[in-house]
């Protein structure tokens, strides 16, 4: 497997990572159809120490996250509680990792999407040819246990120390965001634990070289999650766009803070309130980029379907059907990620 971090520095885009014009991105570098229009999207300060006894504060952010969530699927969070040395010492450790010589990579390369740990490069466009121009890990990241971390790899030995710690604090802040996401749309504060936010955690660590010219790639194609919840951690370098009112807009970094997005769960429980929303990774010719997004799941045997509180019959109906969790994974693969294709199998149609 050749991996792009591995290559030497190329002078121009090799064919197969080039796109057809009318896959490219559309926003330019100067920000022409992008993020200078004025549209930035929301911050929500957690301050979780006043959280954790302040009754009126704890409403007012849980109004904020969802008002956020309903008007862009995507918002950003500080004062969340992980530690700036526990984000900055995984990225250090993954940094170093995809910086290895390719022989001490070698052995964790695969294609096959069953190994809890494994390094590939460039996934398809569309299931064709062309290529996106970006290096991955996928792992298996939480919850944490011995079997678990032998998958993992033992150089740098930094990896499975800092991957262990990164883990388990964004878990926690995952569970916090998901009570107060409950909360402001008037469920119970533990509507989402158990099953539905119990699966087996993800994590992608994706890897953006340079690109020689970034007008002709792409790093990630235009998706939405297929899971509940995204906490990425997106570095202090630009490269993530979400999509809002038919634009697309760049996610600009905040100093220490995550990105969060819905997944299409979310949307499904929520019967449409909480939309995923599509987004997409972009390169550029200046620096590597390196983005951390962990996946909240459910459970596989989980049903999932619109929450009873989400639903009226006169005024709101049911919008989709009901499922188990592994079935929506067989429709996305079958779907090739693509929004409506995939929201289509379980969408319920007036007659």
């Amino acid at each position: 497997m050749e991996l792009l971090c591995n290559a030497p520095p190329h002078a121009s885009v090799p064919e197969r990572y080039i796109f057809p014009p009318e896959k490219r991105a559309a926003m330019e570098l100067d920000g022409v159809d992008g993020p200078d229009d004025g549209v930035t999207l929301p911050v929500v300060d957690l301050n979780r120490a006043a959280l954790s006894g302040d009754e009126g504060l704890r409403q007012r952010v849980a109004a904020e996250i969802v008002r956020a969530g309903k008007e862009f699927g995507f918002f950003q969070v500080v004062n969340h509680g992980v530690g700036e040395d526990v984000v900055r010492g995984f990225r250090d450790a993954a940094a170093e990792f995809f910086a290895m010589p390719a022989d001490k990579k070698l052995p964790y390369c695969s294609n096959d999407q069953s190994k809890p740990f494994r390094l590939a490069t460039s996934t398809t466009y569309d299931r064709g040819e062309t290529r996106y121009w970006l290096d991955y890990l996928k792992l298996q990241c939480h919850p944490v246990s011995d079997e678990l971390v032998q998958h993992w790899p033992t150089e740098p030995t930094s990896f499975r120390p800092r991957l262990t710690e990164f883990s388990e604090a964004v878990h926690e802040l995952a569970q916090t965001l998901l009570r107060l996401i409950a909360e402001g749309l008037g469920l119970s504060a533990s509507f989402f634990a158990d099953d539905l936010s119990g699966g087996e955690t993800q994590m992608n660590i994706n890897y953006y070289p340079p690109c020689p010219d970034p007008s002709l790639t792409l790093g990630l194609l235009p998706h939405c999650d297929r899971h509940l919840l995204t906490v990425l951690s997106q570095g202090d370098i630009a490269g993530l766009q979400a999509r809002h009112n038919g634009r697309w807009l760049l996610v600009r970094p905040v100093p220490g803070a995550f990105v969060i997005n819905f997944g299409h769960q979310m949307e499904i429980i929520t019967n449409g309130a909480l939309a995923s929303v599509e987004h997409r990774a972009v390169t550029n010719s200046a620096e590597t980029r390196m983005s951390v997004a962990t996946l909240i799941m459910p459970k596989m045997d989980c049903r999932i379907g619109p929450a009873p509180e989400m639903v009226d019959e006169a005024t709101n109906p049911a919008k989709f059907s009901e499922f188990v969790f592994s079935e929506f994974m067989d429709a996305y693969y079958t779907a090739a990620a693509s929004r409506e294709d995939v929201l289509e199998c379980f969408r319920i149609h007036e007659n």
